[in-house]
C-alpha cells in the first residue's frame, strides 16, 4: 500500500510513461503534475522516486542533460498494474462502506423488531 505522497508521484509517473512504458522526464515535469497545494522539494521527490523504484514499480536512472537533472524511468510489472490496483482499492473501499451501511440498516430493523416483540 502506497502512502498519499507516493500515490501522487506514482500517478504522475504513470501519466508521463503511459503507452510507451519508458520516459525521460525532469523533476519539474513530475512536480507539475502533482497537486499544487503541496510543495515538493527536489530531495522529497528524489526520496519518493527511490522508494518506488525499490518497491519495483519502475527502474530509475538519473542523468544530466545540458546541466539539468533528468530521470529515465521504465515501468516494471508493478508500474503497469498501478492503475488497475488503484481501481481495485476504490472498489474495495466502496464495498466496505456499502457493507457497513447495510449492517447498520439491518441492526436498526432488528432493534425495531425486538422492540415490537417485547
Amino acid at each position: 500500500m502506497l502512502s498519499r505522497q507516493e500515490n501522487e508521484v506514482m500517478n504522475a509517473v504513470y501519466t508521463l510513461c503511459e503507452g510507451r512504458g519508458v520516459c525521460l522526464v525532469s523533476p519539474e515535469e513530475i512536480v507539475g503534475l502533482l497537486p499544487p497545494k503541496k510543495k515538493y522539494t527536489d530531495e522529497q521527490l528524489e526520496k519518493i522516486l527511490s522508494a518506488l523504484a525499490l518497491d519495483d514499480y519502475f527502474q530509475l536512472l538519473s542523468s544530466e542533460r545540458k546541466g539539468e537533472k533528468m530521470y529515465v524511468i521504465s515501468l516494471h510489472a508493478n508500474g503497469y498494474a498501478y492503475k488497475r490496483s488503484f481501481v481495485q482499492q476504490k472498489r474495495d473501499l466502496l464495498f466496505k462502506f456499502g457493507w457497513a451501511v447495510a449492517s447498520a440498516v439491518i441492526a436498526f430493523l432488528v432493534g425495531l423488531l425486538l422492540k415490537r416483540i417485547f
